[in-house]
């Protein structure tokens, strides 16, 4: 078990049903206070995290905690894929991005289902590509979910993941400790009515596993080649793999 799977949100309820829970009480706030927060550099991470998908072109991709939309509409506009599959497990999350995908002129491509990420029902060898931002920290057993997308991957296709790390290095690293502990967590207390959800997030940041540790793990998973990049001082970190 890694540190961030005991992490929960609210009490001992299991932690599938209470990161749903909390997702759908944060989702009215969640893109205002991400962008905020971020000070908009998510975007770019995002752009970045897609960007490694470029030269291969996928034409049917699936998102795992899509959200509120983001990630797959960009994705959508920058790789234009003919279909692609958005899951999730917050329906108050989706609701959201299912009307930001038709105000985008996209529900004829993208798609956004309920699903569980640890127990897909999507086939074998399905899909071009596989992405997740900033989704896969909260998962209640990583392995089983990274299998699972390894899985419905066509061999040869690829994952991309961007997804929140800390950073290793001085000064950032002591910055980033002040910030996410103090004003991150007090600004989503206000914004959001949630007393315990960003620090929550910010735990399960510091105990994700990160770097070459995460490269084994997908390795481990299935994938026969994994690479990680950190991004703006190792705030965010994707990684690419190949099936």
């Amino acid at each position: 078990m890694y540190g961030q799977e005991s992490i929960k949100p609210y009490n001992d309820e299991e932690k599938g049903k209470q990161v749903e829970q909390m997702f759908d009480n944060i989702a009215p706030s969640y893109d205002k206070l991400n962008h905020r927060l971020s000070w908009n550099i998510d975007r770019q991470w995002r752009r970045k995290a897609i960007g490694q998908l470029a030269p291969y072109k996928p034409q049917r991709m699936l998102d795992i905690a899509t959200g509120t939309g983001d990630f797959a509409i960009l994705a959508a506009r920058m790789l234009k894929p003919r279909q692609l599959l958005g899951t999730d497990i917050s329906e108050g999350m989706m609701e959201i991005g299912r009307r930001k995908v038709a105000a985008a002129g996209l529900d004829g491509i993208i798609t956004i289902a309920k699903e569980d990420c640890l127990s897909l029902s999507y086939a074998d060898d399905e899909f071009d590509a596989v992405t997740a931002a900033f989704g896969i920290r909260n998962f209640a057993d990583l392995d089983k979910g990274l299998k699972e997308m390894c899985r419905v991957l066509k061999p040869g296709g690829h994952l991309s993941i961007a997804e929140l790390t800390r950073p290793m290095s001085f000064p950032m690293k002591q910055l980033f400790g002040i910030y996410s502990h103090t004003v991150l967590p007090t600004y989503g207390r206000l914004i959001s009515k949630d007393t315990s959800a960003y620090s929550y997030l910010i735990r399960t940041i510091e105990a994700f596993p990160q770097g070459e540790q995460m490269v084994d793990i997908l390795k481990n998973a299935g994938f026969r080649e994994a690479t990680f990049k950190r991004l703006t001082f190792g705030i965010c970190t994707i990684y690419f793999a190949t099936k």
